[in-house]
């Protein structure tokens, strides 16, 4: 039986604390044409209340990522075609090292360039590690390496990314969630009505805020930058399913204000500072 997500609690900061206290966090995103995912990610993590964010993008949507993020601190990437090139690998995982989360994959592209990039983070990682969109794509198509991974690992698919995973959904949302959390060896965001957190041991739980309003392009990837945020800050598992929880619960606020067929995005991210005050 699955457990409904409880409010979840946020700490009280310390007044000496400083922003290293409140995670590093390392996004890897972004392409010509899709400069929204990155931003919207790297927007989320900062509301979330990230001390510092590293957003790495191609130098080809640097200008346009710089001007967008003013919080978050953009840095260009080798790039090719609009893409990032195999020469980002180097500083990629460099930067890695001196973070406490990552996450990859949201606007990033296809192609074996890219895909041998998710792959080389996924093997390097000691990090919590956060695969979204077409982060997800390349692990579908090596998705031996989640078992053999140095680092917590969450995924975050809606149904149809779920499907190319070789997820199988024949017997239902939370029971598809749980088996593939388990035999993988991974943390299991499976979007949608009635969003399924399922961990490695077995555990599952269903998150009881959002609504239909939230179904446009973009708020998977502000939920990716929330799950980034939160985990270093609260601890990977509670971290996720605060971020799940709190995504909605600012979804409904937005929906409130603007109504389900205007609210954007945008709405989800600025009503994060109303539910996590």
């Amino acid at each position: 039986m699955l457990t409904v997500i409880d409010k979840p609690a946020l700490p009280s900061r310390r007044r000496e604390a400083h922003k290293g206290d409140f995670g590093r966090v390392l996004i890897i995103a972004g392409s010509v044409g899709y400069t929204g995912a990155p931003s919207f990610a790297s927007r989320a993590a900062v509301r979330s209340g990230a001390g510092l964010v590293f957003l790495g993008v191609p130098q080809e949507i640097y200008g346009i990522e710089a001007v967008k993020n003013d919080e978050a601190m953009v840095f260009p990437l080798p790039g090719e075609s609009g893409r990032l090139s195999a020469g980002a690998l180097s500083e990629i995982l460099a930067r890695l090292g001196r973070c406490d989360s990552c996450l990859i994959g949201p606007g990033l592209g296809l192609g074996d360039t890219l895909y041998n990039i998710v792959y080389s983070v996924i093997e390097a990682c000691r990090v919590p590690l956060i695969i979204d969109a077409d982060g997800i794509t390349a692990v579908s198509k090596r998705i031996e390496l989640l078992s053999g991974a140095k680092c917590p690992i969450a995924l975050t698919p809606h149904e149809g990314e779920f499907l190319r995973l070789g997820g199988d959904l024949s017997k239902g949302r939370e029971y598809a969630a749980r088996s593939f959390a388990e035999e993988h060896g991974v943390t299991l965001v499976l979007k949608g009505s009635g969003t399924v957190v399922a961990f490695p041991d077995g555990s599952a739980f269903i998150n009881p805020t959002g609504n239909p309003g939230m179904a446009k392009g973009g708020s998977g990837d502000v939920l990716a930058g929330m799950a980034a945020a939160l985990v270093p800050q609260l601890g990977f598992s509670e971290g996720i399913k605060a971020a799940v929880y709190y995504h909605g619960l600012a979804g409904d606020i937005a929906a409130e204000k603007y109504g389900q067929y205007a609210m954007t995005p945008s709405d989800t991210i600025a009503c994060l500072g109303e539910v996590l005050r």
